[in-house]
């Protein structure tokens, strides 16, 4: 015997309807901020899975060179107080900044030439590039230019990638592991790199372009630890970039530093954590740029140490860990005013150091005044932090 089924008493009616409706948006409202800490995270740890591999390749590179940190500038290049015109005219030609064969056999590089160069190409202008540091506040203008303006205060410690130092990891200038993956910025500037399969790639509308590394060495690392001394003694002679002496551009060993648990090694060069949707930074330049690591209180960029771990360090740990350090150390009859605390206050770039307090989003509220990795006093042998996990 057949029946017909009554289907309208099976319908949802519109109430049910409208709360079946509120649940799902309910649960969509819980969980979307979960996924996105979570996303969040994994980025994190991607940045710090860079860091892991960057320092394989640092201590790689002490390993062949005596335990000495990576430099680029010539060791000898006191004889001339830094002088490049001098030091290919009367001493050497130097080791070039090179950054790698494109696929069809050109080799790119910053090229320093002078009496002494055989090849016939370069300038002295780009002995800024074999430095450690170039001691200039960041700003507009400088080597990079109005895209990158932040370049300004501009050096060797910024360009790890360069063939020198990425045969250790990769043999390639562009590579994911120099660019935290939350540099959205950096990644899609050198996407036409990532693709391709040379060492390096000349970008494909102006071959001047390059684009840096997002990671960058502490420059204070890279210099003998007198440049940043805090003695009485040295303290007037501290931040002078023209070393006098064989050895005054020689990189310290790496098992040099007193404090490897708290002296960074290698960092995020932007405000990539904890950044939320703070606008790019104008600073009067006629194009946004992106903010510096040291530039906000609620940056936290990952760090990697002298030990080998990485973290997340927070600028507001880094200012308050250098005014106790300040204070302990005000009574010290040995030390010089300048270099009391963890950064040094005694370069060429002033009190203010590497950080600029220039306007931009919220500078009562979010500029942190540190130069936190940059000018650690006493260099490799001092620290950044007073205690490892912060």
């Amino acid at each position: 015997m057949k029946t017909v089924t009554d289907f309208s008493r099976r319908a949802f009616t519109i109430i049910e309807l409208l709360v079946v409706v509120s649940i799902i948006s309910l649960l969509i409202a819980i969980l979307l901020p979960a996924i996105g800490k979570a996303k969040d995270g994994a980025l994190i740890t991607q940045s710090l899975g860079n860091l892991n591999n960057l320092c394989k390749a640092n201590f790689a590179y002490a390993a062949d060179w005596s335990d000495r940190h990576f430099t680029a500038i010539p060791d000898d290049a006191g004889l001339v107080q830094g002088s490049c015109a001098n030091y290919v005219a009367q001493v050497a030609c130097p080791s070039q900044q090179l950054l790698g064969f494109d696929t069809g056999g050109g080799l790119w590089g910053y090229w320093v030439a002078g009496a002494l160069c055989p090849q016939g190409v370069g300038q002295c202008g780009n002995w800024q590039v074999l430095l450690p540091l170039v001691w200039a506040k960041p700003g507009c203008g400088g080597p990079g230019s109005d895209a990158n303006p932040y370049l300004n205060s501009f050096g060797a410690h910024e360009m790890m990638n360069t063939k020198a130092f990425n045969t250790y990891i990769n043999q390639r200038y562009y590579d994911k592991v120099f660019f935290p993956p939350k540099d959205r910025v950096g990644l899609m500037a050198c996407d036409y790199g990532l693709q391709n399969e040379g060492e390096y790639t000349p970008n494909p509308t102006n071959a001047q372009s390059i684009t840096f590394p997002s990671y960058m060495w502490s420059p204070a690392n890279m210099i003998p630890p007198m440049v940043h001394a805090s003695s009485t003694r040295d303290c007037p002679n501290a931040g002078k970039q023209n070393l006098a002496g064989p050895g005054g551009y020689r990189s310290p060993l790496m098992g040099m530093s007193t404090f490897p648990d708290q002296k960074t090694l290698v960092i995020e060069k932007l405000w990539l954590q904890n950044k939320g949707k703070a606008p790019e930074k104008n600073n009067n330049c006629a194009s946004p740029r992106s903010w510096l690591y040291n530039e906000a209180f609620n940056s936290s960029p990952a760090c990697l140490f002298m030990d080998g771990h990485s973290q997340l360090c927070g600028m507001n740990t880094a200012v308050n860990d250098d005014k106790r350090v300040s204070v302990q150390n005000t009574s010290n009859s040995g030390m010089c005013s300048a270099g009391r605390g963890l950064w040094h206050r005694g370069t060429a770039m002033g009190a203010a150091g590497w950080y600029t307090a220039t306007a931009g989003y919220d500078p009562m509220i979010d500029m942190a005044p540190t130069s936190f990795h940059m000018l650690t006093t006493d260099g490799i042998l001092g620290r950044d932090i007073l205690k490892s996990g912060n």
